[in-house]
Parts: structure tokens; sequence; C-alpha cells
């Protein structure tokens, strides 16, 4: 490659690692083509990253943004991960406030491209001042995106014309293909007063999702078309704007945490005791919350499916509670672990048999990468999509809730972990697990999304 032809990137995500761990995925990718990244983040985000490879370090610059003060917001709160998710519009006033430090930024260094996430909606009509092409890396599925709004506009604009909750449970008027992506009335009625109305922040999430969408030069998601096409094309239609997907960025390390980790050997040995495929890995990431009787319930399902399980419990803070006594009557049999946990190497352990998810869409593709049928159990806005996709797809079930309310209950859980684990109704998904594994796996369709996404940026960056 020609060094007229070397690209310099920045890449800007939303503060939350469901997003800035994707963004840093895609970085290293397009740093191992030769390009120069500019990693842009705030200190205390820029420190929890995984280490850069060595061999990628002299491409990859990580710029730290001081995150400006904002009232309610707690000191050194920095992404989503560090406080609940009441306080989640102030931590947008936060990241609205690094406008100013953020065009200074790209007047010195110059970038011929920036990759953005959906929050920042101040940004594209700044980056087309300065001549930078701009990209929107959607963090939702094009199924989300297809689902959320028939256009742009129509999402600044507020123009839907569903005005209810109720509106949201089939799927809309301008998907023409079949599909049961669509909202749970319970699902519906938190997505409205979370995402679609204004909050806090002054804007809804669904404006600055429209604002960067209208204004970026072109679309990519985490997808490729072995995995779907139709709703990639639908984006396409109604956005006005190339869509390219990127494969599914599969994992390409082990977390990066060495094999005499402390925590790892501590995990790895309670694991070996386990029978293969017996134990339940229970994780809902780093953002999403069990209210209180949602944790009771699914802790005593666990108790009842009568299953080994390792559940990675991360608590904010001592608010939420497991039931009396739980953690004594399955000493032996289920381990509740309360802090960060190498998830890829729990998945890869040949003890675990299923996973139970809220459906967060890199941790499904990390467990299908390791054939671990899923038991899904959403609680934010997309992952309830993401699990009626999935479950189209047959590498899983949803646990049953109750369709108006949203509450759990423990025979619903224990049901569904037998199913998927042992019984013999559940092969399909087992089986399904194993098949998805494939595309997961295959490096080369996926390394091929990415050189095909470098080309785009090559031939139509601004010149």
């Amino acid at each position: 490659m020609s060094e007229a032809k070397k690209l310099h990137v920045a890449l800007f995500p939303w503060l939350a690692f469901g997003h800035l761990i994707p963004f840093l995925e895609l970085a290293k990718r397009i740093a191992k083509r030769g390009h120069k990244i500019s990693f842009i983040s705030t200190p205390r985000n820029i420190q929890r990253l995984p280490k850069i490879p060595p061999n990628l370090e002299p491409l990859l610059n990580l710029v730290s943004l001081p995150l400006p003060t904002v009232e309610h917001l707690p000191q050194n709160a920095e992404a989503t991960t560090d406080i609940p998710s009441r306080k989640t519009a102030y931590l947008k006033i936060a990241y609205d406030g690094l406008q100013v430090p953020l065009l200074q930024f790209l007047q010195t260094s110059n970038p011929d491209w920036i990759i953005y996430d959906f929050a920042p909606y101040w940004l594209p009509p700044m980056v087309a001042d300065l001549g930078i092409s701009a990209v929107f890396f959607s963090m939702y599925g094009a199924w989300t995106l297809s689902f959320l709004g028939s256009s742009p506009s129509a999402l600044i604009k507020g123009e839907d014309p569903r005005t209810r909750p109720e509106d949201f449970t089939v799927p809309p008027q301008w998907i023409p293909f079949p599909s049961k992506v669509a909202f749970r009335l319970h699902e519906a009625k938190r997505a409205f007063a979370d995402h679609f109305e204004v909050n806090t922040s002054g804007f809804s999430d669904m404006f600055r999702l429209g604002s960067v969408m209208q204004g970026c030069d072109a679309i990519v998601i985490r997808n490729c078309n072995e995995l779907e096409r139709n709703f990639s094309m639908l984006v396409e239609e109604f956005s006005g704007k190339p869509v390219l997907p990127l494969g599914l960025l599969p994992p390409v390390d082990l977390d990066g945490s060495s094999d005499e980790d402390v925590t790892w050997l501590t995990i790895k040995e309670w694991l070996d005791k386990q029978s293969k495929g017996s134990v339940v890995y229970i994780a809902f990431g780093s953002e999403s919350e069990l209210s209180q009787p949602e944790l009771h319930e699914l802790a005593h399902g666990l108790e009842l499916s009568g299953f080994p399980f390792f559940w990675a419990l991360r608590k904010r803070d001592n608010s939420v509670k497991l039931p009396d006594g739980f953690e004594e009557r399955v000493k032996g049999r289920g381990m509740v672990w309360g802090s960060w946990v190498p998830q890829l190497k729990i998945m890869g352990h040949e003890s675990v048999g299923g996973f139970l998810t809220h459906c967060g869409y890199a941790s499904m593709l990390e467990a299908l990468y390791f054939e671990r049928p899923l038991i899904m159990l959403p609680i934010s806005i997309d992952q309830g999509l993401i699990a009626r996709f999935f479950s189209e797809k047959m590498v899983g079930i949803e646990v049953k809730r109750d369709g108006e309310d949203g509450s759990l209950r423990r025979d619903s859980i224990a049901a569904s972990l037998r199913l998927v684990m042992v019984e013999k109704e559940g092969e399909v998904y087992r089986n399904g697990a194993k098949e998805m594994k494939k595309l997961i796996a295959d490096k080369d369709v996926h390394d091929r999304y990415i050189d095909h996404f470098v080309e785009f940026m090559q031939n139509h960056r601004v010149a």
C-alpha cells in the first residue's frame, strides 16, 4: 500500500464499555492494516481499556479528553458502569460538554475520517465544516435501526405513526418482509420513558440517533450478510446512506489476561471440578441492572434448576441483595462472583454448557463463538429486539416473562434452563449454536468485511 493511501481515522465512542470495546476492536483491525488511529475517550475510560497489542502501539494513539464536571454526576463517573441507569442523562450532559476539546483536537490533528456513536448529535455539522468524512458505527443491529424509525428525519422530528406503547408490540408497517422483531409491552413502556422522550440532557436518544444518521457519510454495523441482509438493505434505503457490514468482530484473543491471572486460576479451579457441559454461565454485562424482585426470582430459579452455575454478578452498590441464605444453600454447586471476570476464558471452558444472558449483542456473539446455546433474559432497550432476532435463528430461547409488567417467575427460569441444557426438545438450540459458531469463527469472512470498509474509506475520503 502506498503512503499516499494511508489514512488517519479518529474514533469517538459513547461512554459505555459495551460501546468502547467494539470501537476499540474496530480501531485495532484498521490499525492492523497500517492506518493511523486516534481513539478518543476520557482519562479513566482510557485507563480501563484492554492493553493494546505491542505491534499496534505505534499506530494506535489513545487520546484523553477530561470529562466536564456536571451536577448530580458522581466524581470519577466516566462510564455507564460507574452509575445507576437513572443518572445516565447526566453522563450525556458531560459527554456533550466534550464538544470544544474535541473540536480543538480535530482541528490540530486533521484526521481523514471520524467514526462516531449514536450520542453526539452536535458532531456531524462540526466535522462537515472541518472537511472530515464521518461514519456512524451503530451498536444497534440493522433490525433494531429498522424497527426504531422509518427515516433519520422521522427520528429527529419524533414523527412516528406509533403513538402508544401497544403499537410497538408488532413490526412496523415499513418492514416489508416477515419479522418477529418487536417489543413486548413492558419493554415498549420502558423504551418510551427512557429513550423516546426528551430526558434531562435536553434531547431524546431517538433525536441523537436520527441526527448522527442524517449527518454521516456512511453507516457501519457489526453484522454480515451471511447472518442477515434484509434489514441492512432496509437501513440503506431509508437512510439514503451506504450501509457497510463490518463482519461480526469475533474474539481474537482470550481477554488479554494471562493464564496465570489469579482471578482466572481461582475460577478455573472451580470449573475444572464440574462435569463437561453441565455449568450455566450467567452474566448481564456491565450496564444492565436487574431489579430486586427479578434478582430474587433469578436466584430461586437457579436454585430450583439443580444445575451447577457460575454467576458473574457485578453490584454497583449494596442496594440489591441476594435472597437470605442463598449462597449457603448452593455452596459447591453454584458460585457467585462479585467483580470482573475473564468472560471469554469462562465461556471457552469445557464444563460450561449454556449462557444465561441479558442479550448484549457482543456477549451473545462470544457465547456462540464457543457453541454455547443461549437462555435469553433481555433487560434494556434493544436487548429484547436482539432476543427476538436470535430466537428466529434457533440458537436459544427467551425466558418467559409476564407480558404486561415483565415480571419474572422462578419456575420459568428453571424450565428454560432445563430445556436448553439437557432436554431432547432443546437439542435444536444446542445444534443451532454449533452451526452459528461456523460463521462467527470464520476469520476470512470477517476480515473481508473490514478490508472492504477500509477500501471504502480510502476511496471516499474528502480530498
